[in-house]
């Protein structure tokens, strides 16, 4: 199939796993993708996985290789090992796809890791109160997390991939990590209550001249009081709403985060480039705007990733492409983010788009081949698709339709 749209098919290695891998990769072949981007570095999760060995799969943090044994030998923190790497199974997945053709990028989860979180809790997210935070959520200030997260990517640049796919290399969104919450929080009370107030984002902030005490404080009095019954506040997160509402040093506090990131980014691709590979850096604003049904709230994603201590425009000068997850059901909404973002990273950097075939935003092929091409017209120079093990045969069959019918 001749097809000019570089593109990628998002694959689990579970998936391999249940159907083998040359099934997978025929698949793959098939729909016309260019490549796979294949976990080689995941996260807990329990998913329904419709043509899976089992119709439910439950994941575990770790990696699906032997991590080079020098590079985590002097460190507090190494991943996790999955079950059945000792036949180097990424090594034969490197031999299969090379055969067809295809390239393989290694997906990475870098600061999401339940396991040890549980193990070290002290390298996780703390809230204004001193709580920890969700128990998988690292801190990417923590001096053991950046030498982690360092090493983690140069030992999968290693397996040989076209590049290495970073997902969560930043701070995370949605509250506090929280399982319920009978409270009514405002979109302004929920990101508060995510901001980390650990000793090293703290020590970090006043480096650049924040009153990190006095930014914790207030957010100790504006949720210690919504908590309390407050009214919580309306409308949604601007800096401008933020500075309204919980004064300067927080707005201040908040935009130091993005120098933790910028940084942490910044040495992460370096090491990739190191080893000989390249990395993509995939901003999960638009996924948090849009993952529960497809209907993000009117602000850009572009224009809210400062809110993950994601500086757009700073990471499009050190990373040489930038990921963009665009889970909307608008095509034109689609356009509007991704358009965003090529303005913002600048013309000499890739962009690669990330759409889901399916539910919850697109519900048809021609939904889905508009919004591949909205994406393309928008400047995206690459449109890849989440995710093979998540998806029904039928709706993985309208990938070729999406990518014949996009110049």
């Amino acid at each position: 199939m001749g097809i000019g749209v570089d593109s990628s098919l998002y694959v689990f290695a579970e998936d391999f796993l249940g159907e083998g891998p040359e099934s997978v990769l025929d698949r793959a072949a098939g729909y016309g993708v260019a490549g796979v981007t294949v976990a080689v570095a995941g996260e807990r999760a329990r998913d329904v996985t419709p043509h899976g060995r089992s119709r439910v799969t439950v994941r575990h943090d770790g990696v699906y290789f032997e991590p080079p044994a020098e590079l985590f030998r002097d460190l507090r923190l190494a991943p996790p090992v999955q079950d059945g790497v000792a036949g180097e199974p990424l090594a034969a997945l490197r031999a299969a796809t090379a055969g067809r053709g295809l390239r393989m990028h290694g997906w990475t989860v870098f600061l999401r890791n339940a396991t040890l979180g549980a193990a070290h809790p002290d390298v996780t997210v703390r809230d204004c109160f001193g709580d920890p935070g969700s128990p998988a959520d690292l801190c990417p200030a923590h001096p053991d997390v950046r030498l982690y997260v360092e090493a983690l990517a140069r030992a999968v640049a290693r397996q040989g991939v076209d590049s290495v796919v970073a997902e969560a290399l930043h701070f995370f969104g949605g509250g506090a990590g929280y399982d319920r919450c009978h409270v009514a929080l405002g979109p302004m009370d929920a990101y508060l209550f995510s901001l980390c107030f650990c000793e090293h984002c703290m020590a970090r902030a006043e480096d650049l001249g924040v009153d990190a005490g006095v930014a914790r404080e207030e957010c100790v009095r504006i949720l210690g009081g919504v908590l309390a019954g407050d009214p919580p506040a309306q409308g949604q997160v601007t800096r401008a709403a933020l500075t309204a509402y919980a004064g300067p040093e927080v707005v201040a506090y908040a935009r130091a985060r993005s120098e933790t990131v910028t940084s942490l980014v910044s040495a992460v691709s370096a090491a990739v480039s190191a080893e000989g590979s390249l990395l993509v850096f995939l901003d999960a604003t638009g996924g948090d705007k849009g993952w529960a049904d497809g209907r993000p709230s009117p602000g850009l994603a572009a224009h809210e990733a400062w809110q993950l201590g994601v500086d757009v425009l700073a990471l499009g000068d050190l990373v040489p492409c930038y990921g963009v997850l665009a889970y909307a059901r608008d095509p034109g909404r689609v356009a509007e983010d991704v358009g965003a973002y090529r303005r913002s990273v600048g013309k000499d950097r890739e962009v690669r788009v990330v759409v889901r075939p399916g539910l919850p935003d697109t519900d048809s092929a021609d939904a889905l081949v508009a919004k591949v091409r909205a994406a393309r017209a928008a400047g995206a120079q690459a449109v890849d698709f989440y995710a093979y093990g998540l998806l029904p045969f039928p709706v993985l069959d309208r990938i070729p339709e999406a990518l014949s019918r996009t110049p």
